[in-house]
């Protein structure tokens, strides 16, 4: 990063590491992390998610985190809660040979959320789903 001394502002910035996901943290002692994409039509592209990314999920999980995508598709006003074991389904399928991304037709319904006063997210309630389907 450079900074402009003399009038105090940034001149120039960038990333000079690869990125992990959006959010990382915690949420009532539960380890967290998930990254946030949005689709304009109904064919996800998992160009959209990089390898870095599900590999830095997958060992998140491993150590008992939750890993998961919100993903909004923006020409349906939709929001999606994807599960880690969801989106590396469909990633082994494209190392496989098999698509390189998944059609909205694709997902489970139970894990479309709604917006809560048109603009929160309600993920938490989502997190929890994914808890309980675990067991």
């Amino acid at each position: 990063m450079q900074i402009d001394k003399e009038h105090r502002h940034i001149t120039l910035a960038y990333f000079d590491k690869i990125s992990t996901v959006d959010y990382i943290g915690a949420v009532q002692g539960i380890p967290v992390c998930f990254d946030a994409k949005e689709c304009s039509v109904d064919t996800f592209p998992l160009q959209n998610v990089h390898e870095h990314q599900i590999r830095f999920m997958e060992k998140f999980e491993r150590q008992g985190g939750i890993s998961f995508l919100l993903i909004y598709y923006s020409g349906k006003n939709r929001l999606y809660y994807m599960k880690y074991a969801e989106i590396r389904r469909f990633w082994d399928r494209a190392q496989e040979g098999g698509r390189k991304s998944f059609r909205f037709d694709e997902l489970n319904e139970e894990y479309f959320m709604s917006l809560k006063n048109n603009c929160f997210v309600p993920y938490l309630d989502y997190i929890q789903k994914d808890l309980d389907s675990r067991d």
